[in-house]
């Protein structure tokens, strides 16, 4: 495997402004955004990075950008360093495969998820109460079931901590409640695209979220798809061969790490542990192979 990339600092930029996985960097009146390799798990940054993570997330990213852009229009204005500014061209072995330079939007406050099978934290407020950020599902439904139809369940978009899981009403209010209902028709679509392709190449898409934003266009404000579509940073992954509903799934995304930091000890309080070797291998692995399964073409 090669070293991770888990901080970049570029000459004649300004220092990024840092996320858990990505650095963002102005560039005139865009964007440069690039996809690190650090990995998080329960809110914290690991002390190890995952080896072409980041570019496993910037390249599928795109993938899906290009297939959806019929659907919404998105944030992406070139993926190739050799396309960027001349500020950049100098960097291009380090941001090549792993950076895009993208439109600079107003994003909303909020996080749309769409499930189509019941996991997660939609699992667990469904055995409080039958329900799902408000709606009412059909009784008797197991963990990992797949729902009659998605459902759009958003949820606050927290600097730190978690997000919290709040009604389509509740997010009506944050946003406006004409805006939230264009919200959940562009996102029930792009899930039902994204998960008829993955369906098609072995591998269910039980959840995700999208984040949107906004920018002025001729007739008014115009919603944009940005940040990063269908990756297993922001989606459940299970591989379609194995899936058993009635408990957790197998899967493609960071749950690997997850359930090894369970099985440490580990209190979820800072300083957030080291991963084994073992761990990081296998955890790239199921990236680069949904990576390959989804776009039919290898890494770069």
């Amino acid at each position: 495997m090669t070293m991770p990339v888990l901080e970049t600092q570029f000459a004649g930029l300004t220092p990024p402004r840092r996320g858990k996985v990505r650095d963002l960097y102005e560039v005139g009146d865009d964007l440069l955004i690039v996809a690190t390799d650090r990995i998080s798990a329960f809110d914290y940054v690991l002390g190890s990075g995952l080896p072409d993570k980041g570019k496993v997330l910037n390249q599928l990213s795109a993938f899906w950008f290009d297939r959806m852009a019929d659907i919404v229009p998105h944030h992406v204005i070139a993926t190739d360093p050799d396309a960027y500014p001349d500020v950049l061209r100098a960097h291009a072995d380090v941001l090549r495969g792993r950076s895009m330079l993208v439109r600079r939007t107003r994003p909303l406050a909020i996080e749309c998820v769409v499930r189509g099978y019941l996991s997660g934290s939609g699992w667990k407020e469904y055995q409080r109460n039958g329900r799902v950020c408000g709606i009412a599902l059909p009784d008797g439904l197991r963990e990992s079931d797949r729902l009659p139809e998605p459902i759009f369940t958003p949820s606050t978009k927290a600097e730190s901590g978690h997000d919290v899981n709040i009604t389509e009403a509740e997010a009506g209010a944050i946003v406006g409640a004409e805006r939230i209902a264009a919200l959940r028709d562009l996102s029930i679509a792009v899930y039902r695209r994204g998960a008829e392709h993955a369906e098609s190449c072995g591998i269910i898409v039980a959840d995700t979220k999208f984040e949107f934003g906004v920018v002025d266009g001729a007739s008014g404000e115009q919603l944009i798809l940005i940040d990063e579509v269908l990756t297993p940073d922001s989606s459940r992954f299970w591989p379609a061969d194995q899936y058993r509903p009635g408990g957790g799934q197998p899967s493609y995304d960071k749950q690997y790490v997850r359930d090894y930091l369970e099985t440490i000890g580990w209190n979820k309080q800072p300083p957030a542990p080291a991963l084994p070797d073992d761990v990081v291998a296998r955890t790239r692995e199921k990236y680069v192979e949904a990576f390959g399964r989804l776009t039919g073409r290898p890494l770069v």
